[in-house]
């Protein structure tokens, strides 16, 4: 049984899906997956979405990269996905915090040119200053030249995957970082080749 106070790891998960917007859809989530190299991380695929565990660095390589393959074939791809750190009671998978910062799926994703609209929330839980965190996190994406504007419950980011996953990434490992033992949740819905024409 969990407990209710926050765990000593500091282990990063995201739970996640992928919507290709196609009838192919199956063979398309499953082309991008066997081209991401998965050894540094923990992942579990459910019925409904996948988890992905261990440091940060690798969380957020291997989501981009699933996403990315996903993305390149040109059909209009949606990620939503809530990254999370300090959750109470987590610490399953520990292990994998072991691994060391080398990113294994970068070089193969960053040949990928892809054009993305985000939306992405931060929540810094337990946190007084909770606003503040928000505002300076977002200053972050706008220094990035990701940010476009903020929507209700949400701020927007558009750019090349790469830089707005950089956006995503530093964001929320800025926020982890703001006050001890930190809990931070995170969602963002990133989508790429809509036929829709962007409101920005």
């Amino acid at each position: 049984m969990q407990g209710l106070s926050c765990g000593t790891s500091r282990i990063v998960g995201c739970r996640f899906s992928i919507y290709p917007m196609a009838d192919n859809f199956v063979d398309i989530i499953k082309g991008a997956l066997e081209e991401v190299d998965t050894a540094k991380v923990w992942m579990q695929t459910d019925d409904v979405s996948t988890c992905v565990r261990g440091r940060s660095e690798h969380v957020f390589d291997v989501t981009k990269a699933i996403f990315t393959h996903a993305a390149k074939t040109g059909v209009h791809v949606v990620f939503n996905g809530t990254f999370s750190i300090g959750c109470p009671g987590d610490s399953d998978a520990d292990t994998y915090m072991s691994e060391d910062d080398v990113r294994l799926n970068e070089e193969q994703a960053r040949v990928e040119q892809v054009e993305v609209a985000t939306q992405f929330a931060l929540y810094p839980m337990n946190n007084p200053d909770y606003m503040q965190v928000i505002a300076d996190q977002v200053a972050v994406a706008d220094e990035h030249g990701t940010f476009t504007k903020g929507v209700h419950y949400a701020s927007r980011l558009d750019g090349d995957v790469h830089n707005v996953f950089q956006s995503l990434e530093e964001s929320f490992v800025n926020a982890s970082k703001t006050h001890e033992r930190s809990h931070v949740t995170m969602t963002a819905a990133v989508s790429a080749n809509s036929p829709s024409t962007k409101d920005k």
